[in-house]
């Protein structure tokens, strides 16, 4: 390694072999460096790998497994003859000097200061796992008879009792153990799913084309096919059918509108009112042609009297029975036989079977009943 140094190997025309030994001799240095450079006090600086993790205590950070340091290596002592080693290292995160040494005893390294260990270990026993033989119990296994056949009838026991796990174990492996047929049946299950998978891709494509969507479709469930069948959808009506149903509410609209509280609209809509009214008294006259009665004109005035202007005869036989008048004037109460018309209305009164009956129309205008 410190021949590396020597450019070309180049050996100078001073150069005693006997006297400087190597390259290295004659340039005064050590083979190894800068990593010997406390050689003489016992240290050798080496590259130091971290056995586990720990908890810096300058720093409280965490150092994990594995991470490298340039640690100076000290011998300590000896347990029994294998040495015990010191190493002394610089945390990279803060100033702090970080400790540890070899435990030949445990197999395993010690902190000594700068530094807690992070517990992840745990006993082996309590796990149930194979235990290592100590050295002393091997020791007697290897002199002491007796104990040896003790060892050897504890040894027995611990195998019946383990033998059904093992047994547990082993028919797990023989159904794993046919690797064709497993993977065979893999391979078919897999290709199923495909095409599943295929044909349903296919399926959301052309949905997502028909209605211009890009989004991903989520499977189809029983629960949304019959939220779908309860719904219904209708479309608008269209400019034909509104128009059409537009004129049917306006035909079958009342012409004339209601009664307002003016004196102006309340003539004039008495006014109307009359003059249907006349039309349904000639239709009434003309249906009632073949019959003979009396039609008697009479004016209605402020008073409680009426006055009659004509009357016809008529033939009772010939006339229908239409309503029995008990309407009265101005409090007086009117004869069995009289028709009369108050607000508008054609009222009738007569018995056919009396003998004559009476048609009495208003023909007075409401400009003469407001001006009276």
């Amino acid at each position: 390694m410190g021949e590396r140094k020597g450019t070309n190997h180049y050996y100078p025309p001073d150069f005693d072999p006997a006297k400087h030994g190597s390259l290295n001799g004659y340039h005064k240095t050590h083979a190894l460096r800068e990593r010997a450079r406390k050689l003489s006090q016992g240290i050798l600086i080496i590259r130091f790998e971290m056995p586990y993790n720990i908890w810096c205590d300058g720093c409280k950070n965490h150092i994990g497994m594995g991470v490298r340091y340039n640690a100076e290596k000290k011998k300590e002592g000896n347990y029994y003859s294998t040495p015990i080693y010191r190493f002394r290292m610089k945390c990279h995160l803060c100033p702090n000097y970080i400790e540890m040494q070899t435990d030949p005893q445990n197999c395993d390294y010690v902190i000594v200061s700068g530094a807690q260990r992070k517990e992840e270990r745990w006993d082996m026993e309590e796990n149930e796992q194979i235990l290592t033989t100590e050295h002393s119990e091997k020791e007697k296994l290897e002199t002491d008879a007796m104990f040896k056949l003790d060892h050897g009838g504890k040894d027995r026991e611990k195998l019946k009792r383990a033998l059904p796990s093992l047994s547990e174990i082993q028919d797990l492996q023989a159904g794993w153990k046919d690797d064709f047929q497993l993977n065979s049946a893999l391979r078919k299950k897999f290709r199923t799913e495909k095409k599943v998978l295929a044909d349903q891709e296919e399926k959301d494509d052309a949905v997502r084309a028909r209605t211009n969507l890009s989004i991903p479709l989520l499977p189809e469930r029983a629960e949304d096919k019959r939220l779908a069948a309860l719904l219904t959808y209708a479309t608008p009506d269209s400019y034909d059918d509104k128009q059409q149903s537009k004129r049917l509410q306006i035909s079958s609209r009342s012409w004339f509108s209601p009664s307002s509280s003016s004196t102006a609209g309340g003539a004039v809509g008495s006014l109307l009112q009359r003059l249907g009214q006349q039309g349904k008294e000639a239709a009434l006259a003309k249906a009632l042609g073949p019959c003979q009665g009396a039609l008697i004109r009479k004016r209605s005035t402020n008073g409680a009297k009426t006055e009659p202007s004509a009357a016809v005869k008529r033939n009772p036989t010939d006339c229908e029975i239409i309503t029995s008048g008990r309407d009265d004037v101005g409090g007086k109460k009117e004869g069995p036989m009289t028709e009369q018309k108050q607000n508008g209305h054609l009222k009738a009164a007569g018995d056919c079977s009396g003998g004559n009956a009476s048609l009495v129309a208003d023909y007075s205008d409401s400009d003469s009943d407001a001006a009276q």
